[in-house]
C-alpha cells in the first residue's frame, strides 16, 4: 500500500504543473474505473482548466490544450517517467451513466467451469491479438489468477482445546489488520468516524499477526499464533461473475478514425478466433446497448427511408416515376464528398456523421430540383431534350451557387467550434461541409446529364414497351394518394393564400399509355386512363362514348370504344 501511496504521488506531482490541468485528485487502495479494491490499485482523477483560459494558454505555449490533446500528453509522459506502475488513462464515459470509462469493455465468461487459471490464459491472449489489430488499441485488464496472498489457517481443534471461540479469532484479524467502525462524533463543527485498526508498524509483518492476541473463555488472553498458522499462497485477487458464470472484464478502447461499431466487430473477430470451447464472450454497459439497438432493423433502414421518402415526393410532384432519378441519382455523389472530408480529416462514421448524411439528402435534392424543375417546364414549351437541358443550366447556375455557397459558410463555424460539445459539432460540420462541397461540384455538371438521360430513357426505351404499360397502372394507384395528400393540399393552401394555385399544367406520364392528359380548361386529347389534375377542375376524354365522374378538383372520364 506505501508502495502504491509513493506512485501516485509521482504521479500527481507530474501532472499537476502541466498546462490546462487545473487539480489532480488521487486516490490509493482502489479503482473506480476497473471496480476493484486491492493495494496495488490507484485511481487520479485529472481536472482542466476553463476553456477561456485553455484557450488563451495555447496561444501563449502553442500547444494543444483540448481535452485529448492533454491526455495525450499525461499518457506519453507518465510512460517515460513512472516505470513502477502500469498507468492507464480513461476519459468519461460518452453517456453518463453508462459505464465508468470511454471506450469499450468486454466481459470474458468461463462457462465451461474451466478454471480461474485458463481464464486468465484466455484474457491474455485476446490482449495479445489485440496487439497487432488496426482497429483497437490499449487493451488491460486487472484479472489475475496467481496473485500473492497469505493464507491463515486456523486450527478448530486447537480452539476448542484453549476455550477459544473462532468467531472471536476472526473478528480479532478483521479489527487490527482491516478496520472496524465504532461510532461518530462532533466536533469543530462536523461529524467524525471513530475506526478501530492497529497502526501500520504493526500490521506490516505475517510474524506480527501471531502476536496478536483474543481473550478465551476462561478470562485468559490467548495469542493467535497458538491457535493458526500463516502460509503465503496465489489466487486471484478478486473474482467477478457475469451471468452467474466466473468472469474477467477488458477494457480499451478504437484507434482514431474507427468508430465503436467497428471496434465492436473487431473484438468479436479477435474472441472466435481466440477464445478456447467452453469460453465465451458478452458486452456490458453501452456498448451492449449499441449492440441491442443494431439489432433492430428498422435502425439500419433510416438512409435508405429517407431517400425513399424523397422520391416519393417528388413523384408525386413531377407525376412521374422515371424524372425523379434525375434528382435521386446526384446524392451517392455528396455522400461520396462527405464520406471524402470525413476520410482526410481521419474521422470516423459515427451517429452525427449519419446525421449529416439524411440531411444531406435533402440538400442534394434541393439543388437539383433547381435544374430538373426549370428543364421539365422547357420540355413541356416544346423545346428539345438538348436544348431545354441547356437553357436550365443557364439560368439556375447562379442560384445554386448563391444557396450552395450560403450553405456551405453557414456551417463553418461547426467546423471551428470549441468548447463544450465541440467534438460532436465538428464532426456534424466535417460531414455536412464536405457533403455540400461534393454536390455543387457533381451537380452542377451531372445532374443535367441525369436530366437529359432519364428523359431520353423515357421517350425512346420506355414509352412503347408493354410491361411498362402494365407497371404504370400498378403503381399509378399509389401515386394518386401522394399526390392527393401532398401536392394537392399545398397547391389549394397557396390559392387561399392568394398566390397562383400552379404555375405549369401538372402532367402525370404512364408509360405505355397513348397520351397525356391536358388539364388546360377545354382541351381535349386522346389518352386511355388519363388523369389530369389543375388545382381546380380537370377533365379528360377519351375516343367513344365516355362515362365521367366528377369529384370537385379530380375529374376523370373513362371512355370505350
Amino acid at each position: 500500500m506505501e508502495r502504491t501511496q509513493k506512485a501516485v504521488d509521482h504521479i500527481r506531482d507530474l501532472v499537476q504543473p502541466l498546462g490546462g490541468v487545473f487539480h489532480v485528485t488521487e486516490i490509493a487502495g482502489q479503482s473506480f474505473t476497473f471496480n476493484a479494491n486491492g493495494s496495488n490499485f490507484g485511481q487520479f482523477f485529472v481536472s482542466f482548466e476553463g476553456f477561456d483560459k485553455r484557450r488563451e494558454l495555447a496561444k501563449e505555449l502553442g500547444l494543444d490544450l483540448s481535452s485529448t490533446g492533454i491526455t495525450k500528453r499525461v499518457q506519453a509522459l507518465l510512460d517515460k517517467e513512472v516505470p513502477e506502475a502500469k498507468v492507464s488513462i480513461f476519459t468519461p464515459p460518452p453517456v453518463s451513466g453508462l459505464g465508468s470509462a470511454s471506450g469499450f469493455k468486454i466481459i470474458i465468461e468461463d462457462r465451461a467451469d474451466l478454471g480461474i487459471v485458463e481464464l486468465q490464459k484466455q484474457v491474455e491472449s485476446v490482449i495479445a491479438l489485440s496487439k497487432s489489430s488496426d482497429k483497437v488499441e490499449n487493451l488491460f485488464s486487472i484479472f489475475r489468477a496467481n496473485v500473492p496472498q497469505l493464507y491463515a489457517d486456523l486450527n478448530r481443534e486447537q480452539c476448542q482445546t484453549m476455550g477459544v471461540n473462532p468467531k472471536d479469532v476472526f473478528d480479532t484479524l478483521q479489527i487490527y489488520l482491516g478496520s472496524y467502525y465504532v461510532n461518530d462524533f462532533n466536533r469543530f463543527g462536523r461529524t467524525w468516524q471513530v475506526v478501530a485498526q492497529a497502526n501500520g508498524p504493526f500490521r506490516n509483518d505475517p510474524e506480527k499477526i501471531k502476536q496478536l492476541k483474543v481473550r478465551n473463555a476462561r478470562g485468559d488472553m490467548v495469542p493467535l499464533g497458538a491457535v493458526l498458522n500463516i502460509r503465503e499462497m496465489g489466487g486471484p485477487i478478486n473474482i467477478g461473475r457475469y451471468n452467474m458464470y466466473h468472469a474477467a472484464a477488458i477494457l480499451g478502447a478504437t484507434k482514431p478514425g474507427v468508430s465503436s461499431g467497428q471496434g465492436i466487430e473487431e473484438m468479436e473477430r479477435i474472441c472466435r478466433e481466440v477464445l478456447a470451447p467452453g469460453m465465451a464472450f458478452e458486452w456490458t454497459e453501452i456498448n451492449y446497448m449499441e449492440v441491442d439497438a443494431a439489432k433492430n432493423v428498422w435502425n439500419n433502414l433510416i438512409f435508405p427511408l429517407a431517400v425513399v421518402f424523397v422520391f416519393l415526393v417528388l413523384a408525386a410532384q413531377y407525376e412521374s416515376w422515371a424524372l425523379p432519378l434525375a434528382v435521386i441519382l446526384v446524392v451517392p455523389m455528396c455522400i461520396l464528398g462527405s464520406l471524402t472530408g470525413v476520410a482526410v480529416t481521419k474521422g470516423d462514421v459515427n451517429i452525427f456523421t449519419q446525421i449529416g448524411f439524411v440531411v444531406l439528402v435533402g440538400l442534394a435534392s434541393k439543388n437539383a430540383i433547381l435544374i430538373v424543375e426549370f428543364a421539365k417546364h422547357k420540355r413541356e414549351s416544346g423545346l428539345s431534350r438538348h436544348e431545354a437541358t441547356l437553357q436550365a443550366c443557364r439560368l439556375r447556375l447562379r442560384p445554386i451557387l448563391m444557396t450552395s455557397l450560403a450553405f456551405i459558410l453557414g456551417v463553418v463555424p461547426l467546423l471551428l467550434g470549441t468548447g463544450a460539445g465541440a467534438e460532436m459539432r465538428r464532426t456534424l460540420g466535417i460531414a455536412v461541409f464536405s457533403g455540400m462541397l461534393g454536390v455543387t461540384l457533381f451537380g452542377i455538371f451531372l445532374t443535367p446529364v441525369f436530366f437529359n438521360v432519364v428523359e431520353w430513357f423515357i421517350d425512346k426505351r420506355l414509352a412503347g414497351s408493354e410491361w411498362s404499360g402494365i407497371l404504370g397502372r400498378v403503381l399509378l394507384p399509389p401515386l394518386h394518394a401522394l399526390r392527393t395528400a401532398v401536392v394537392w393540399p399545398a397547391a389549394r393552401l397557396a390559392g387561399v393564400l392568394g398566390q397562383s394555385s400552379v404555375s405549369a399544367p401538372w402532367r402525370l406520364h404512364v408509360p405505355g399509355a397513348d397520351g397525356v392528359a391536358s388539364t388546360n380548361g377545354n382541351e381535349k386529347g386522346p389518352h386511355v386512363g388519363g388523369v389530369a389534375l389543375d388545382g381546380q377542375k380537370a377533365s379528360a376524354t377519351a375516343n367513344g362514348d365516355g362515362v365521367a365522374q366528377d369529384a370537385g378538383p379530380l375529374a376523370a372520364r373513362r371512355a370505350e370504344d
